[in-house]
């Protein structure tokens, strides 16, 4: 049966225009190929357009930079090596002989690429309390989101919930907007980087360890959050005009499970994942994955991985010569080795290797 939308064919086609799909599309045009960039927003550039804050790391990941700007300078290099971009360009579809459908300005569209990679991303975590949907409950990054877009100062007293990376900073940049943050843990210690920690607390910020969130108050809106310590057992009532979850994040698998991708589970990486080997090759001929959608991680890490994606993609697709391919697929990985250094990263960087070990396709580890 004839399809009734229209049907362009591409060589590449890269889904998600943040660090991860940027960095893999840049690759992979730099390689000759001809490649496809779609994002459904409006601006590239993913979580990094709303990160106003300093990244710190290596150069070669934009340390000293700022998250829009690096955004920007990865959208010019896009751009520059003949990248066609497509923003506004969601894909509501995609099907198993790995055909996508996009909704574009003018409607529905389906591309026929020879190859995909999938830098989808990754969505907040809900936390589920009695009184949870009152206006004023909402994830870290919607915060981030009117702070930093739309220059919208969510509350004046807020309740950060999770004390990992994304909590602290978004609690420390609504300081900067002007709010008065308490931070909250379930756990016995804080989650994120010692850094983040440290320059909350010389601002005299609140953390609460080993409480757990028992619900909030309000009428038309958020008044007060009421919160057990874990460890007397007893009840605090924090006033408050606004409660944050930053309770974790999970990769945004829906496209390769349209594909017919196999999912494996692991938790420390945000939950469901697409298999892939350690050339990022999903279990569907043709389909990389790359970035928070492939396991979350740091916005290094889902360069790197884009990269990985990109080269892998254009070695199969005869651009690049087999002995030139290993040896940039090397480099990548060493590097991908020592950005998931260190302690923080110990239970996600043997997760992602024990992932990776166990696949096997098309002949290749």
């Amino acid at each position: 049966m004839k399809s009734p939308y229209p049907l362009e064919e591409r060589e590449l086609v890269v889904v998600g225009a943040g660090p991860a799909g940027m960095c893999a599309a840049e690759t992979a045009a730099a390689c000759g190929m001809d490649v496809l960039l779609l994002e459904e927003s409006l601006r590239c550039g993913g979580q990094l357009i709303k990160q106003i804050h300093k990244f710190f790391g290596s150069l070669e990941h934009g340390a000293g930079k700022r998250g829009f700007v690096i955004a920007g300078d990865l959208e010019r290099s896009c751009r520059s090596r003949g990248v066609e971009i497509r923003t506004g360009s969601p894909v509501v579809g995609c099907f198993n002989d790995g055909r996508i459908l996009v909704r574009g300005d003018e409607g529905l569209y389906l591309l026929r690429p020879k190859a995909t990679i999938i830098a989808a991303g990754a969505t907040e975590k809900p936390l589920a309390f009695p009184g949870w949907t009152l206006p004023g409950v909402m994830g870290a990054g919607a915060a981030q989101t009117l702070m930093n877009l739309s220059g919208v100062l969510p509350g004046k007293r807020v309740a950060m919930i999770g004390s990992g990376n994304v909590g602290l900073i978004v609690s420390y940049q609504l300081i900067q907007a002007g709010a008065r943050v308490a931070v909250v843990e379930i756990s016995a210690g804080p989650g994120g980087y010692a850094v983040h920690v440290n320059r909350l607390k010389s601002l005299g910020v609140p953390f609460l360890f080993r409480h757990e969130v028992m619900g909030a108050e309000g009428e038309s809106g958020v008044e007060a959050i009421l919160l057990r310590d874990l460890e007397s057992g007893g009840i605090k009532r924090l006033p408050v005009d606004c409660v944050c979850l930053a309770v974790g994040m999970a990769p945004s698998i829906e496209l390769p499970q349209m594909m017919g991708c196999e999912m494996a589970y692991r938790q420390c990486l945000g939950g469901w994942l697409p298999l892939h080997d350690r050339h990022m090759r999903t279990s569907r001929s043709g389909v990389w994955v790359a970035g928070d959608g492939a396991g979350v991680e740091e916005a290094s890490v889902a360069m790197e991985e884009g990269r990985l994606a990109a080269i892998a993609v254009a070695k199969e697709a005869g651009r690049l010569k087999e002995g030139k391919a290993r040896k940039i697929l090397e480099e990548i990985n060493m590097r991908l080795c020592g950005l998931r250094g260190g302690p923080y990263n110990c239970e996600r960087r043997q997760a992602k290797e024990d992932l990776m070990a166990s696949c096997v396709y098309a002949g290749r580890t």
